[in-house]
């Protein structure tokens, strides 16, 4: 039951929240095609038909629920820049938003989520190759570099691989440094 104080907005607010969060974790667990809406409304301790008031379809609450943008780098300098980019594994590894793990899980299988991840990742490659050094093919050296990073995080949060599951992140981005760093820095 609401609070006397909780307006109809408020309340419309909280309930669309329960059901993104339910729609993470089984989206999260299951991936797009095993997860239905019914499964979301049973979660989120809602009507079917209210998932699909709010979302309208299976489709648009799976885009609502996956919505994560990467943070812009801050620096040009190209030992902060790695920095910067290393210090992003040690929340990576620690463990993702579920949002994140629902893409991850599905942009093999799912069309719209591999679009969603193609856009999210060229974004993050367009914000790198803007933050180097003036060389050669940015574009592609910042592609190298994110997608080294999203191969550790694959690695390591899915496919929970021993070797990177029991390192500590700092190590691994110890271990990654010198590769990073010569593919952000000015070629040598």
């Amino acid at each position: 039951m609401p609070t006397p104080h909780q307006s109809r907005a408020d309340r419309r607010r909280a309930t669309e929240a329960r059901i993104l969060d339910s729609a993470r974790g089984l989206f999260a667990a299951k991936g797009f095609e095993r997860t239905t809406i019914r499964a979301v409304a049973a979660a989120a301790s809602v009507d079917p038909a209210l998932v699909m008031q709010y979302f309208g379809s299976k489709r648009e609450l799976f885009t609502q629920a996956v919505q994560a943008f990467p943070a812009p780098l801050t620096t040009t300098d190209t030992d902060a820049l790695v920095d910067q980019l290393l210090s992003s594994l040690g929340p990576k590894l620690g463990g993702l938003p579920e949002g994140t793990l629902v893409m991850m899980r599905s942009m093999l299988t799912d069309q719209a989520a591999a679009d969603h991840v193609r856009a999210a990742l060229g974004r993050q490659i367009d914000s790198i190759g803007a933050a180097l050094p003036p060389s050669e093919e940015p574009e592609l050296r910042a592609a190298l570099v994110i997608t080294t990073l999203l191969g550790v995080t694959i690695g390591h949060q899915l496919l929970s691989l021993a070797s990177l599951r029991d390192a500590p992140s700092d190590r691994i981005a110890a271990l990654l440094r010198p590769a990073i760093k010569a593919l952000a820095g000015p070629p040598g």
